[in-house]
C-alpha cells in the first residue's frame, strides 16, 4: 500500500501500487473539495451523535426498566455491558478488514440503518430476554462508524490538520450525550420507555438514507484511475496485523490505556443516572436535563477546545499531546472521587461539567495520534482493535463489575449501596492515564516508523 496526496494538496488517498504514487483525479474543484471535507465531518458527526445518543439513553432508561420488570443491578449491568459489548467489540474486527479494503462509505450507511432499526425494536420487546437480543442487534450495527469514519476522514486531511478534523468529528459524539440524556428523560418521563427507543431510532435510518446518497470513497477514484477494482485488495492476515501493531510500543500502552479506562469509564457514567435518581430523588427528566447540558455542551466545549489547543500549539508533537492528556487523566480520578462523596447534587453537577471538559478536550488529539500512528492501511482494523479489547474488557465488565459491587454493598449501604461502588472505582481513572505517560516516551520514533511503510 502506498500514501499519496490528492491534487488539491490537502487530503490523503491510499494507493494500490507500491510503484509511482497514485493521485486522485481532480473530480472536483478545490472550493467544492473543501465544502466537501466539511459536509463528510458534518454527516459523520451527525451519524455518531444518533448512535451516542441511543447508548447514553439506555442509561436513563435503566431505573424505568428495572422497575417495570423488577430487575437487579446485576441484570442491568448485564443488559448495559457484556451483552452489548461482545459483539460490538468481536463484530468490529471483521467490519473494519472490510472497511480497510473495501467501501467506507457502504459500511457506515449499512450499519447505520441496522442500529436505528434494532433501536426502535427495543420499544416493542415483550421480555428482558428480547431486550437483550436487541441490545446485540443494535451492537452489531453500532460497530461500523467507530472504526470506520476516522479511517475516512484521515484520507482526507493530512497530519497536520487531522486533531482539529477529528475534534469537529467527535463534537458529534459530545452531542450524543445531549440528544441521549434530554430526550430519554423528558420522552421516558412522558411516554414510557418503549416508545423512547422508538423515537431514538426512527431518525437514524433518515441519516442513513442520506448517507447512502451522498457519502463517497475515495478509493474510488484511485482505483478506477489505475483500472483496478476495489474489491482487488485484499487486506493483511489478521495475525500479520497483530504481529505489527503489537510490534508498535506507543500502541501497546494506548491499547492498555483504552481497555482500563473504558472498565472504569464504563462502569462509572453508565450509573450517573440511577445515582442521581436514587440518591437525590430527581425525576429522570431533571437527570436528562442536567446532564445533557453537562456531557452535551461541556463536552463540545472541551472537545473544540483540544482539536484547537493541539493544532496550535502541539503541531506535529503528539508526544506533548499525550503527557497533556496523562496528567488530566490522573488529576480526574481524583475529582471523580469527589463527585460521588458529595451529597449536594449541584455540586456534583458542577463537578461532572469540569470533568466532561477535561476529558472531552483529549478525544479528538487522541485520535488524530492513532490515525497517524499506524500505517494507512491498518487505521480502520487499528481502532476495531482498541475497540475490541475496551469494549470486552471495559463495556462489557464496567458496567456489571459496578453492579455486581452496588448489590454486594446493599446490606452495609442500603439504598447508597451505588454511591460508594462508584467511589470503589474513581480512582481507576489514575491507572489508565499512567499508560499514556509511557506511550508519549516512545510515540515520536513509532510515528517516524509508520510512515516509512
Amino acid at each position: 500500500m502506498c500514501q499519496s496526496k490528492c491534487d488539491s494538496g490537502d487530503s490523503v488517498v491510499v494507493g494500490l501500487s507500491c510503484g509511482k504514487p497514485l493521485r486522485e483525479p481532480p473530480l472536483l474543484h478545490k472550493d467544492m473539495r473543501r465544502r466537501y471535507r466539511s459536509y463528510l465531518l458534518a454527516i459523520l458527526a451527525v451519524i455518531i451523535a444518533f448512535e451516542n445518543g441511543e447508548r447514553w439513553a439506555v442509561g436513563v432508561l435503566l431505573q424505568s426498566i428495572k422497575v417495570d420488570w423488577h430487575l437487579s443491578d446485576t441484570q442491568l449491568g448485564l443488559l448495559t455491558g457484556i451483552a452489548y459489548s461482545f459483539f460490538y467489540a468481536v463484530l468490529g474486527i471483521p467490519i473494519a478488514r472490510r472497511a480497510d479494503g473495501g467501501n467506507r462509505a457502504t459500511v457506515i450507511t449499512l450499519t447505520t440503518a441496522l442500529w436505528s432499526v434494532a433501536t426502535a425494536l427495543c420499544g416493542v420487546v415483550g421480555s428482558f430476554l428480547q431486550l437483550l437480543l436487541m441490545r446485540v442487534a443494535v451492537a452489531v450495527g453500532e460497530a461500523g462508524c467507530g472504526p470506520t469514519a476516522p479511517s475516512l476522514i484521515a484520507d482526507y486531511y493530512d497530519r497536520a490538520e487531522r486533531p482539529r478534523a477529528m475534534s469537529r468529528y467527535l463534537l458529534g459524539v459530545l452531542l450524543g450525550p445531549a440528544i441521549g440524556f434530554f430526550l430519554a428523560g423528558w420522552l421516558n418521563e412522558y411516554y414510557g420507555w418503549r416508545r423512547t427507543f422508538v423515537c431514538l431510532g426512527l431518525p437514524g435510518v433518515a441519516v442513513a438514507v442520506l448517507a447512502g446518497f451522498t457519502l463517497r470513497e475515495p478509493r474510488c477514484a484511485v482505483r478506477e484511475a489505475a483500472q483496478t477494482p476495489l474489491a482487488a485488495s485484499a487486506s493483511p492476515s489478521m495475525r500479520k496485523v497483530g504481529v505489527t501493531l503489537w510490534a508498535n510500543q506507543t500502541f501497546r500502552h494506548l491499547l492498555f490505556f483504552f481497555s482500563i479506562n473504558s472498565f472504569f469509564n464504563s462502569g462509572i457514567v453508565q450509573w450517573i443516572p440511577p445515582y442521581l435518581l436514587r440518591s437525590f430523588g430527581l425525576h429522570t427528566g431533571q437527570v436528562g436535563t442536567w446532564l445533557a447540558i453537562i456531557f452535551g455542551v461541556g463536552g463540545i466545549v472541551g472537545t473544540y477546545l483540544g482539536g484547537e489547543l493541539a493544532s496550535r500549539f502541539a503541531t506535529h508533537n503528539e508526544q506533548l499531546q499525550l503527557r497533556a492528556m496523562g496528567v488530566w487523566g490522573a488529576c480526574y480520578g481524583l475529582l471523580s472521587v469527589c463527585v460521588y462523596l458529595s451529597h449536594n447534587y449541584y455540586v456534583a453537577f458542577a463537578l461532572l461539567a469540569v470533568g466532561a471538559i477535561g476529558s472531552a478536550a483529549a478525544y479528538g488529539p487522541l485520535l488524530a495520534a492513532i490515525q497517524t500512528l499506524v500505517p494507512p492501511h491498518l487505521r480502520a482494523q487499528s481502532m476495531a482493535i482498541l475497540s475490541l479489547f475496551s469494549n470486552l474488557v471495559g463495556m462489557g465488565l464496567g458496567p456489571l463489575a459496578a453492579g455486581m459491587l452496588s448489590d454486594s454493598l446493599r446490606p452495609l449501604a442500603g439504598d447508597e449501596s451505588l454511591r460508594y461502588a462508584l467511589i470503589a472505582l474513581s480512582p481507576g481513572y489514575c491507572w489508565s492515564s499512567w499508560h499514556l505517560w509511557r506511550a508519549c516516551r516512545s510515540v515520536n520514533q513509532d510515528i517516524e516508523a509508520a510512515q516509512r511503510v
